[in-house]
Order: C-alpha cells, then structure tokens, then sequence
C-alpha cells in the first residue's frame, strides 16, 4: 500500500510538472505570434504554479510574463512596470533575457525623457526607477528618478532615491568627451561620435573632462527633505555627514546654520554663520540666504545688510530687490493704524503730521528696490505696489502709467 502511495504521489507530480510545461509552451508560443493579450491571460493561469516550478520552468515563466507586459513596446506604463519586476526574477542567464532587458531599457529611456521634456514628472521619475531596476549598473537612473520627483513636488519619493544613491555612494562623476563644432560651440558626446565628428573633420579641439560630483548635491538634499518634514534628527545626522564630506561648502553652512535656528539653538545658530561668512564673504547667494535668515529671525537691521551686500556683488537679484523693498515697507501698516487712531487736538495733528512725514521716508526708501525690480523682470504684482506708491505720495502721471500696464 505504501509503494502504491509514493507511486501514485510520483505519477500526479509527475502529470503536474507535464501540465505546467505545457502552459509554458502555450506562453511561448503566444509571445512568439505577438499575441500578447492570450499571453497575458495564460501568465495569470500560470501564477498560481510559480511556486511548484524548478528553477528553469520560473525562469522560462518570468521570461514569458517579461515579454507579455512589454508587449514589444505597446503595453502600458503599468504593465512594463510589471514586466521590468518579472525580468528581475529571472535566476539564470540567457541571450533572450538580455536581449529583452536591452529592448525594454532603449523604450524606457524614450518614454521617460519624453515623459520628462512634456512636464509629467511623476510618471518620468516611475520610468527612470524601472530603467534602474533594469540595469543596475548605471545608478544614474535613480539620480534622474529623484530630480524628476522633485518636479513633481514628491519630496518622499525623492528621498527614496535619494538615500539608495547615498547607499550606493553615487558620486555621478564620469568622463565626457566633447569637441567644438563648426559655430564654435563646445559639444558633449560619446568618444566614438566625437572621434568620428573630429575624423570628418566638421569638428575640432577635442578633449576630456571629468563631470562635477552629485555627492554633496544627493545630501544637501537629504537634509533638506528630512528638515521640512520636521526630522531634524535625521537631518543633522545627514548633515554631518555632508559636512565632513565638503568641509568648504559655506551653503552647507547655512543650511545646517537654519536647522539649528529651527531646533532654538541660536548660539550654534550664529556660529554657523560666522565661519559661512568667513568661508566666503563675498558670494551673493550666501549672503542672500542670510539674509533671509535674519529676517526670519527677526533681526530686520542684519537682514538689510545682508541683502545690501548680496546686492552689491549681484545687482539684478530681484529676489533681494523685492525682499529688501518687503523689509523696508513692513512698518507702514503699523504706522497707518498710527494715523487712524489719532484725535483731532492740535497734539494729534502734529503727531499726524510726524507719522505721515515717516510714511513718506518708508515709501521713498522702498521706490528704488521696487522700480530696479521692474527694469529688470516687468512683474503685475510689483507694478501694482509700486503704483499705489506712486499715488500714496502724489506721483499721480506715474501711479496712471503703471495702472494702464499692469491692470
């Protein structure tokens, strides 16, 4: 009775593993007529089997559901998605995987750059994460699927991918080859198109160049994302990190320096902003930056200052413009509530007099920011600001002049 029993047990295997092979076949041979709708229908019947399989009946059944979701191309992004996953778990190597992965990878590629150039960020930063998942020699992918996510104001999916780059320690830094084109542009490609553009001689001075480092950038990211969702934790423990890794970055600086604001640690606070200006005393955007920093803080004297500063190296940052303008008109409400609040004695319209006086000074201290704002960047909100200025203090023809413009 026993040997009867392990007999019948063998012989049922034995018919398993004879159906199952012939449900691969029948897969095959609908990926083989193109008929990619039955092969999709037969990998759901064969999903339930997956686990019953040898390993080269799974590799034969990935295969197959690899090239039913791809569908040659035509299938959707949710089920390339789905044919990117069946690829990974193929065991073994073959030409047919390989030459699948390549297939997939070149499509991939062309739809999330154009999902990228048409503005649909999101699914671009999905397609860059599959051509990843596709060939995992080339981390770039992921860099591009975390600046994609940024576009499409993911701040969590781009720090996903952002931390698998720092886990990778992806630097980014390749060697590129560039030539100068007949107009006398610097043109960047691959070595065997240059050399073949320099050989035809339609380009020339080629050379060879190593890329800047993403690293800093990656982490300063990191930091930024964990700080706004309020993990500061994190975000310093990243932050030292980058520190040692750039002990120079003077915008490091700041950002830590805004971290430690954020957490009230204003002694680090303001250390942080000794040596950043110390680093580099001279660079707009750092001075900019602190700038806002000290508005933020309260400090409106040290925010003006920076700003001054940053405007003197860099005079068409309207940003600064507009912001130092915002500092300067920041008392008129206060001072209007002033005015309405007085009396009508003699004191009161003396004191009516003062304040209307210092309105007038706060107008004609804002005026130049908000008209240099203009000529470099015509804005309709600064324009209409500018106008009611210009009719606060009696420049009637010009307050009419910009009204008609921005109106």
């Amino acid at each position: 009775m026993k040997k009867q029993l392990i007999l019948a047990i063998a012989l049922l295997v034995t018919v398993f593993s004879f159906a199952q092979k012939k449900e691969i076949k029948a897969l095959e041979k609908a990926v083989k007529n193109n008929n990619y709708a039955e092969a999709k229908a037969l990998v759901g019947q064969l999903e339930s089997m997956v686990g019953t399989m040898d390993g080269k009946l799974k590799d034969k059944y990935y295969l197959g559901a690899a090239n039913a979701y791809f569908a040659n191309g035509t299938g959707s992004y949710a089920d390339i998605t789905k044919a990117v996953e069946s690829l990974g778990k193929i065991s073994g190597n073959s030409g047919e995987a390989s030459q699948l992965k390549r297939a997939i990878e070149s499509d991939l590629l062309t739809k999330a750059n154009n999902f990228y150039t048409s503005k649909d960020f999101e699914k671009a930063a999905v397609g860059f994460e599959n051509l990843y998942n596709v060939n995992k020699s080339d981390p770039s992918y992921l860099y591009y699927a975390a600046v994609s996510s940024i576009n499409a104001q993911d701040m969590d999916g781009a720090l996903k991918y952002y931390i698998m780059l720092d886990d990778l320690d992806y630097t980014g830094v390749e060697k590129e080859y560039y030539a100068t084109n007949a107009a006398g542009e610097v043109e960047v490609m691959d070595k065997a198109t240059r050399d073949n553009y320099v050989r035809l001689k339609t380009h020339t001075n080629p050379g060879e160049r190593m890329t800047e480092s993403r690293e800093a950038e990656i982490t300063k990211n990191i930091v930024i994302i964990y700080a706004n969702k309020g993990e500061t934790d994190k975000a310093l423990a990243y932050m030292k990190k980058a520190r040692e890794a750039n002990p120079e970055d003077s915008n490091l600086l700041v950002t830590e320096a805004n971290l430690q604001y954020k957490l009230g640690n204003t002694a680090k606070y303001e250390e942080l902003i000794s040596e950043a200006l110390s680093k580099d005393p001279n660079n707009p955007d750092l001075l900019y930056n602190l700038a806002v920093l000290a508005a933020e803080a309260g400090n409106v004297v040290k925010a003006k200052k920076y700003y001054t500063k940053s405007l003197d190296i860099n005079p068409k940052n309207t940003n600064a413009l507009t912001n130092l303008a915002a500092l300067v008109l920041a008392d008129e409400q206060k001072i209007i509530d002033q005015m309405n609040a007085l009396g009508t004695s003699a004191a009161d319209n003396r004191k009516y007099d003062e304040l209307k006086n210092k309105r007038l000074d706060i107008y004609n201290e804002a005026i130049p920011y908000l008209e240099r704002v203009l000529e470099i960047n015509p804005n309709k909100e600064i324009g209409i600001t500018l106008a009611n200025i210009y009719g606060a203090i009696g420049e009637d023809a010009k307050a009419k002049a910009l009204r008609e413009k921005f109106n």
